[in-house]
């Protein structure tokens, strides 16, 4: 290599460097090379594109200096230009570097092959055009409905173990899917392959240190159960207890992510790309779908969550619910062990159960966990209930599967149980004023035409004769969506899980009035929390929360009349977001003065004049080159600055 070359990187480095700290924005090292290098490559053509001919042949030091200075300045300007258009239209970071793509390199192609795969399986079910094209979904007959829902369920099935997942979970949401779908996706509710011993065994041994063999008096060989994320094996402790072990599936998280990428991929385009899409709300479905199914593979969340629920009154006060005790082996990532519960899931009820109890023990605690704990079972769906052995006349039921745990806070429950009250009186007003406490209100709401919305719901779906529909979660989103009235996750949660115990309790007992329950736990709780102990206890709390704000009063006095008689007190006003004052105030000055340097150099070279530096240009004219050259630059960084400040920028 020449010297030439080796110096080559330094300069482009600097011209770089040169181009970019003018501009005030942090670019990639990447884009300040390839700047330099445009200007390092351009710099030659440009100058001899306006030296004339006559000051080459001259061979005079003066005039070809100018000329040399104003190539350069115009290479540097022209690579400036480019250099903002291209942070404007691609900002640094919204593509991967090339380390970042080569790092990412093995990971992309595992997702084209799985893509193959997917699209493979919607074309052979016949989904296909309703993901890649605009098509919308045929629901108009019975039948339709059906033959989509049967194609839909084989191809989750066909997919894969997250889709799966996904199915089971779809196939109790009837606030969102037809029957059909909901009895077609039903049929996935089944156990998986078994994972072979060998494998389990070896998580196992790798998870507790030594083989299981050491650590419990005996394990089963044979799975009681297989689901799409992990396998149950029955176990009996060292001092005799009965317990079932947990074990995530070897492998499964790197699957479990790489579905999930391409799911919430396919979800977006079907938001983006589909008008059904978006009524649905695919998106956000597949955003929660994921969060809750990430949780599901750490089984530490889930025994965080099992004794958050252990802990709440709603087990002291439903007693007929029990929750099985973790431990006493050390629970970690990839192993769960607790207490064995001997059963059958509730919708498998044998004959003579009261189903009508069962379904009311359900639904009180439930709502017990939503209105007065605030940690709730997120999923209560048939397969994570299990009828435990109590006689028919006081069944029992276990919870399973907690690893999916919503929470809400005291100022939400005191919200939903209003709503509830107001629903049971068939009050829009006083239903709009607890919706308005627990929701997201935009600016310019329409309160009066919100009420009237709200009554004409109560009146379809809540109204005298009516009982709870299939349909009520997905309206009252609906409903909320169009006066652009946003629902917290944890409200959203919330509706989900009673959506979902809806289902299971219509299909223990048809005849069940879930609303008219709902309505009277919540007059019941309203009613508790009216007692003279409540009352007393309530007020106790609050002055205890204003214990502290009242004692720290004078000592904020204090320091306002302090900072008022030294001349420090201040008042911030809020800007436009993203810019700051400082960064306000630099960009209207660095325009003022753009703005003068650009009429200068307009001046100039109209009015021409002055020494003669060639025949071609004059020395006035040469000031307004390179005072139109500064104009340039401010002018360029005036736009850097406000794309800095503009909220987003660079992300």
């Amino acid at each position: 290599m020449t010297l030439a070359g080796l110096l080559t990187l330094p300069v482009v480095w600097l011209l770089g460097v040169v181009i970019s700290r003018p501009l005030g924005l942090d670019f990639s090292l990447t884009r300040r090379l390839a700047a330099g290098l445009l200007a390092f490559t351009m710099t030659t053509s440009v100058i001899r594109a306006i030296t004339p001919d006559s000051v080459i042949a001259e061979g005079s030091n003066f005039p070809a200096f100018w000329y040399l200075l104003l190539g350069a300045l115009i290479s540097v300007v022209v690579a400036m230009v480019l250099l903002v258009l291209v942070e404007a239209l691609v900002p640094s970071g919204a593509l991967p570097g090339p380390v970042a793509l080569a790092r990412a390199m093995p990971r992309r192609l595992r997702r084209a092959r799985r893509y193959l795969r997917i699209a493979r399986v919607l074309a052979r079910h016949g989904l296909a055009a309703y993901v890649f094209t605009r098509q919308r979904p045929d629901l108009a007959g019975s039948d339709g409905r059906r033959r989509l829902g049967r194609s839909l369920a084989a191809a989750l099935d066909d997919a894969g173990v997250t889709f799966v997942k996904l199915g089971q979970i779809l196939a109790t949401r009837a606030d969102l899917l037809p029957v059909e779908f909901i009895e077609e996706l039903g049929r996935l509710q089944t156990a998986a392959s078994p994972v072979p011993w060998a494998d389990v065994r070896a998580v196992l041994t790798a998870e507790l240190g030594r083989p299981p063999e050491e650590v419990f008096a005996d394990i089963s060989t044979e799975p009681l159960a297989a689901a799409s994320i992990g396998q149950v094996h029955a176990a009996t402790t060292t001092d005799g207890r009965p317990v079932v072990v947990k074990v995530l599936r070897p492998g499964i998280e790197r699957v479990v992510a790489g579905d999930l990428d391409i799911l919430l991929r396919l979800c977006r385009r079907l938001q983006t790309r589909t008008r059904w899409g978006r009524s649905l709300g695919v998106s956000a479905l597949a955003e929660g779908f994921a969060g809750a199914l990430r949780e599901e593979l750490d089984f530490r969340i889930e025994a965080r969550n099992i004794a958050a629920v252990a802990a709440g009154s709603a087990v002291r006060e439903v007693p007929a619910v029990r929750v099985p005790a973790v431990g006493p082996v050390a629970v970690t990532r990839r192993i769960l062990v607790m207490e064995r519960l001997s059963g059958v899931p509730v919708d498998t009820a044998p004959e003579g159960v009261d189903r009508a109890a069962l379904a009311r023990t359900l639904l009180e605690f439930l709502l017990r966990q939503v209105l007065v704990d605030g940690v709730f079972h997120a999923d209560p769906h048939p397969g994570n209930l299990l009828l435990l052995d109590g006689g028919p006349d006081r069944p029992r039921v276990g919870l399973l599967d907690l690893g999916s745990v919503g929470r809400i806070d005291s100022v939400l429950r005191a919200g939903l149980a209003r709503l509830l009250m107001a629903v049971d009186r068939a009050d829009p007003v006083a239903a709009v004023a607890a919706l308005l406490a627990v929701t997201d209100v935009p600016d310019g709401l329409d309160e009066r035409a919100l009420q009237r919305d709200t009554g004409r719901f109560l009146a379809r779906h809540l109204g005298p004769g009516t009982s709870l529909s299939a349909a009520l979660v997905g309206e009252l989103f609906a409903l909320l969506g169009r006066h652009r009235i946003g629902a917290p996750p944890e409200l959203a949660a919330v509706l989900r899980a009673i959506g979902t115990l809806e289902g299971t309790l219509t299909g223990l007992d048809p005849a069940f009035d879930v609303l008219a329950e709902a309505r009277a736990f919540a007059a019941r709780q309203v009613g508790a929390e009216l007692t003279p102990a409540a009352l007393r206890r309530t007020l106790t709390d609050e002055l205890l929360s204003l214990l502290p704000l009242v004692r720290g009063l004078p000592q904020r006095v204090d320091r306002m009349a302090s900072a008022l008689e030294e001349g420090r007190l201040t008042v911030r006003l809020a800007g436009p977001p993203g810019l700051s004052g400082a960064t306000g105030l630099n960009a209207l000055l660095s325009t003022a003065i753009a703005a003068t340097t650009g009429l200068m150099a307009a001046l100039l070279l109209v009015a021409g004049g002055g020494p003669r530096i060639s025949e071609a240009m004059t020395l006035h004219q040469l000031f307004g080159y390179l005072l139109l050259v500064v104009s340039t630059i401010l002018g360029l960084r005036v736009l850097g600055l406000v794309y800095r400040g503009r909220p987003g920028a660079g992300r």
